[in-house]
């Protein structure tokens, strides 16, 4: 099994470029997203739980109502690594829900 890397701070700025509804909070990548109600939202989180369990990679997570926090970060890492992008990336994907 290889080691999972550490992104450097240049790939972190790079993603946080190309995707600017994400920014770097308390050295996560953090999301926050607001859809139309309770049942959107939850639709959501499960389209996106999904995609988590089949990447084996999986986020931490806050909903109330129609709004859904998301932080990413890879423990084995230490911090942010390839997998926190490849999961952001499938989030952008399903929050237009």
């Amino acid at each position: 099994m290889s080691k999972i890397v550490k992104s450097t701070k240049e790939q972190i700025e790079s993603f946080l470029n190309e995707y600017t509804e994400w920014e770097l909070k308390e050295n996560k990548l953090y999301r926050n997203l607001k859809f139309s109600d309770f049942q959107t939202a939850f639709s959501f989180m499960t389209h996106i739980a999904l995609h988590a369990e089949k990447q084996d990679h999986h986020p931490e997570w806050f909903n109330v109502y129609n709004r859904v926090e998301i932080w990413l970060t890879t423990h084995d890492a230490d911090g942010i690594s390839e997998n926190d992008f490849q999961l952001a990336k499938t989030i952008e994907q399903y929050s237009h829900l």
